[in-house]
């Protein structure tokens, strides 16, 4: 039913005279011919501004006119044929009118679906397989700024300058495969700003089940998503302050550990002075401390690099990690921990393992973290008991084959009911602990989509198993 203004006066007027005009050449023309079955114009012209009452008054209009004809001209005279001709004009302005009804009818039921669309704040709008929008909800206007006159009859796509995640042929293809396609796209407003919509799409088949539209409904998730990455950011920096806070912790284990090769460079090239200093310097003698002392100064960088790059603030670097490697050297930056709490190391190293995909200084991060917290666990436990196992072994997860480190203690362990908690941020079974170690742990392992879990061993202490999946196609 149209509500333009024009039609609100044109359209009754032209409805009116063109009944006017039929019923003049039906009754006083002397046409032999069924005239009075364009009174179904007037009925199909008047289903564009009338309601349901209002179509039947006229169609009742329209058959009266046809019967007055009818009695004028053929009052005296009730021929077969004429008779025949009012019957069949009364027919067709009855069925016109039945037809016009039902399609009025299927029109309400159209508009009041479409009115319950544009009661949700998601942005709804339909378009045709060429991608030209052919409706365009409230929710739509109020998300991109254009209004439905203003955006039906455009590409969608064009109009919105939409980024899609991946090649539209694919998603395309998705769409017309399963009916249905649900992901991110970015869009752009009529001011100009971008939006993060999650968008999904449903298909519209017509009876021979071929593609005839498609309605996308998309949710403003902009905020969310400014709040997942400020998250990710603050995670990042909280692992930056616990690298940091962790390596406070260690500063006398890594002076320990860089005074052995200096002090060793010291002690050679003393030595080497000495066989200078002979009447016939030996020089075989002194290469040979050179080298000792090329090696000793060689290890007390790689102990700087090491430091500097647990300090370092970055995004992860994806490359391949031998564990066993990795392992060895986290073990000199426990070490004066181990020995102030006289702790004996019970290493086990699996021979051929695979490499495993991940950021080196994030792996030894974690398995530095496990390895004090398992060393600290001891305090409590009798000396000559304190023990501390590392393990590497082949095993599989879910996904598949997987690199596992095992790092367990002796200590008293902790209340079951508190293992669940133990990956919580800021729970922690120790006075001065700040709680964020295993926490920050676990999202690393869980970024190199690992796994690592917390058990109470059967003999005793703690059992920590870090899971590091192994790349389907093996990496040299």
């Amino acid at each position: 039913m149209d509500d333009t203004p024009s039609s609100r006066w044109f359209m009754p007027v032209i409805a009116a005279a063109l009944a006017a005009a039929i019923f003049i050449i039906d009754t006083f023309s002397a046409l032999d011919m069924a005239i009075a079955v364009l009174y179904v114009v007037v009925v199909l012209l008047s289903a564009n501004y009338s309601d349901r009452k209002g179509l039947l008054a006229i169609a009742g209009l329209c058959v009266g006119l046809t019967v007055l004809s009818f009695l004028i001209m053929h009052g005296s005279d009730y021929d077969l044929s004429s008779t025949m001709r009012a019957l069949v004009s009364i027919a067709a302005v009855t069925v016109t009118t039945l037809l016009c009804l039902e399609n009025q009818a299927a029109t309400q039921s159209l508009r009041a679906q479409a009115d319950l669309l544009d009661l949700t704040h998601d942005a709804i709008f339909v378009r045709d397989i060429a991608d030209t929008v052919q409706y365009w909800s409230k929710g739509a206007e109020e998300l991109y700024g254009w209004t439905s006159d203003q955006a039906v009859g455009l590409k969608a796509a064009e109009l919105l300058k939409t980024e899609f995640p991946g090649p539209l042929a694919d998603i395309r293809a998705e769409l017309f495969r399963t009916g249905r396609w649900e992901g991110e796209l970015v869009h752009t407003k009529q001011d100009g700003t971008k939006v993060v919509v999650m968008s999904r799409w449903s298909l519209q088949r017509d009876e021979r089940g071929r593609p005839l539209a498609a309605m996308e409904t998309n949710s403003d998730i902009t905020e969310r998503k400014h709040a997942e990455d400020t998250l990710h950011q603050t995670q990042a920096e909280l692992a930056h302050v616990t690298r940091v806070a962790t390596m406070g912790e260690l500063t006398a284990s890594i002076a320990h550990e860089i005074n052995q090769p200096l002090a060793a460079v010291v002690t050679n090239g003393e030595a080497g002075l000495r066989w200078l200093g002979r009447p016939e310097p030996d020089i075989a003698e002194v290469k040979a401390s050179v080298e000792r002392m090329i090696a000793n100064g060689r290890r007390a960088s790689e102990v700087v690099a090491r430091l500097r790059a647990l300090a370092r603030r970055g995004e992860p670097i994806q490359a391949p990690v031998d564990v066993n490697e990795m392992i060895d050297e986290v073990l000199p930056l426990v070490e004066r921990e181990r020995s102030d709490h006289r702790v004996t190391l019970d290493l086990a190293l699996a021979q051929q393992l695979p490499v495993v995909l991940g950021d080196r200084v994030q792996l030894q991060q974690v398995a530095l973290n496990l390895a004090l917290n398992a060393i600290q666990a001891m305090a409590g436990v009798n000396e000559r008991h304190r023990r501390l196992w590392i393990t590497t072994r082949m095993g599989s997860s879910e996904e598949g084959d997987a690199v596992l480190i095992e790092v367990r203690d002796n200590g008293p362990g902790v209340d079951p009911d508190s293992l669940a908690k133990l990956f919580n941020a800021f729970y922690s079974t120790k006075k001065d602990g700040m709680g964020m170690g295993l926490s920050i742990s676990r999202s690393i392992i869980e970024a190199h989509g690992g796994k690592i879990l917390a058990t109470l061993h059967v003999e005793g202490g703690m059992l920590f198993t870090v899971m590091l999946p192994v790349p389907k196609e093996r990496l040299s």
